[in-house]
């Protein structure tokens, strides 16, 4: 790979041992995937806390959470002393929410090491924003920026709708990314690669949310790890449908970009999605394969009684917040049923402020954050059906907790909630 002097004086230990071993992490890295090159960003999103009860006790064995991020960010065996990162980085979300700890079965021990390891995190300059939606939170990328993120409904965002560019990069990458301000320059960095490959005619309805999360589901499923470029799809769809819509996509098929023609920026119209290409297949979705999407998703479901209620996958947007507060309004969550709404802390401080909270605390639901079900692999206690509005979590949910799961919209998932049956369906 050809270095700048800079790369090469970090390369060679100029900045410490920790900044070598992460330029010669992404280095590996880099040849291994073909790279020619690094490129710079100052734009990170990374997971480098303690995440899991394995690593909780690598650090209390010896080292703390340098010995963490040496292990597991830098591939070192030695424990290096870790600098504060040089790039902007934010945290992606936990394993639960310290403010739930009780409510999501984590014990008062692991709750304080917790604490600690947020301390260091923070000592680091890394944003404790926790979550799976840094755009939420201020972090837009303009477009072009190249950027080091982990979280796929996070990284299909920054590359569809911001026009920024990242790979889907894993805990290890982004590591080394924050603390050299260096990642391999290859895959969505590229032009070449940012060019729809397949084409997409919507037929069927896409309105509300769910019915996003339908259509990213099946063109997932349908294009894998090929980029998409789609039209027809009627009414315009607002930042909560293009959330699910790629959150979707990139569970069923990997999906790490797409086009909506006349939407995303890349996309003024289809000839410049394609940039001169013909599309390698051309898809059509119908009413039929919108069934087939949702027949799917509901596939692990047959009880009608639900106990419990996940919203907020990806985390929910102050709209949504207010959104699930207006119809939880005047009624009450069942007594046999939880509901739980997940949002980034910053936001939960802003529906704090609005009432928001008090509201869907006042109807039996919980606004937590930091985390989500499939992250904390925590639900009420006795769980055996969940009810989402997620189609990235009715993917993931059934598999890691061993659920029944309905998917569909947001006003059937509160409905659910308040009355303890599921009573949704296609419309």
């Amino acid at each position: 790979m050809k270095l700048t002097a800079e790369e090469s004086a970090m390369t060679d230990g100029r900045d410490g041992p920790a900044v070598a071993a992460a330029m010669d992490l992404l280095l590996r890295y880099g040849r291994a995937l073909g790279a020619e090159r690094l490129v710079e960003t100052d734009n990170v999103v990374a997971s480098i806390s303690a995440t899991t009860p394995f690593m909780r006790g690598y650090a209390q064995r010896g080292g703390g959470m340098d010995a963490v991020f040496s292990e597991f960010s830098l591939d070192s065996d030695a424990v290096l002393p870790i600098p504060p990162a040089r790039a902007f980085t934010m945290h992606t979300q936990l394993g639960f929410d310290p403010a739930q700890a009780a409510r999501m079965g984590v014990d008062e021990e692991t709750v304080r090491f917790y604490r600690q390891g947020e301390a260091w995190t923070a000592g680091l300059g890394v944003q404790a924003s926790n979550t799976c939606t840094p755009y939420l939170l201020g972090n837009l990328p303009v477009r072009g920026e190249h950027c080091a993120w982990m979280e796929s409904s996070a990284v299909i965002y920054c590359n569809s709708v911001l026009g920024a560019r990242t790979n889907t990069e894993g805990r290890e990458s982004v590591g080394a990314a924050m603390l050299t301000r260096r990642i391999p320059y290859w895959g969505y960095h590229l032009d070449a690669n940012r060019r729809g490959s397949h084409h997409v005619q919507v037929q069927a309805a896409a309105e509300t949310t769910a019915d996003w999360g339908l259509l990213g589901y099946w063109i997932g499923d349908r294009v894998q790890e090929r980029v998409p470029v789609v039209e027809g799809f009627g009414r315009r769809p607002d930042l909560a449908r293009l959330k699910h819509f790629g959150a979707a996509a990139s569970s069923s098929g990997g999906l790490e970009m797409y086009h909506l023609v006349g939407i995303t920026p890349e996309a003024p119209s289809a000839e410049a999605a394609f940039g001169g290409q013909a599309a390698r297949e051309r898809l059509v979705y119908g009413e039929r394969e919108r069934r087939e999407a949702y027949e799917r998703l509901n596939a692990t479901a047959s009880e009608r009684r639900v106990d419990y209620v996940m919203l907020g996958c990806p985390h929910y947007s102050i709209e949504q917040v207010w959104h699930a507060a207006q119809l939880l309004q005047g009624r009450k969550v069942h007594a046999d049923c939880a509901l739980w709404i997940f949002t980034p802390r910053a936001i939960k401080a802003l529906a704090d402020q609005n009432g928001y909270t008090a509201t869907i605390e006042a109807a039996g639901g919980v606004l937590m954050s930091d985390s989500c079900s499939a992250m904390s692999r925590a639900a009420p206690k006795g769980t055996r059906v969940v009810a989402l509005d997620s189609a990235k979590q009715a993917h993931y949910l059934p598999a890691i907790l061993g659920l029944q799961a309905w998917f569909g919209s947001t006003a059937d998932c509160i409905d659910a909630a308040c009355s303890g049956r599921w009573s949704g369906g296609l419309r």
